[in-house]
């Protein structure tokens, strides 16, 4: 399985931004896909989730400004960032959970991350 992430960037404050990320390979199903990000000297921290049935979940930081969705027909995650901050400058990793199709077990992987920048 392989995840491609990109979509990052340099953005002024209130700016907007997409992040996609592709997932392929031997995909049976993936739930949940997720976005986390990590700022310079912080943890990583969940932004947002969708899984297949069409919930979705937010972080307090983000609600209102990011909304996150899938295209199960393209294995692909999209989060778009409106109204961006400055705080919301990190690396943005995208995290799935797979079933494989050849062999039925479930595992997590994570994209090679993507940088947002928001200048003041």
């Amino acid at each position: 399985v392989q995840l491609q992430a990109f979509g990052g960037g340099l953005v002024q404050a209130g700016g907007f931004l997409r992040l996609s990320c592709i997932v392929s390979g031997n995909i049976f199903r993936i739930d949940p896909m997720r976005w986390y990000r990590q700022a310079a000297g912080k943890q990583r921290e969940l932004v947002a989730a969708a899984i297949s049935t069409g919930d979705r979940m937010h972080a307090d930081s983000v609600k209102g400004r990011f909304t996150i969705s899938r295209d199960n027909t393209k294995n692909t995650v999209y989060l778009q960032m409106n109204n961006l901050k400055p705080e919301d400058t990190a690396v943005y990793y995208c995290n799935v959970h797979v079933q494989d199709r050849r062999n039925g077990a479930y595992r997590h992987y994570w994209g090679q991350g993507t940088l947002v920048t928001v200048s003041s």
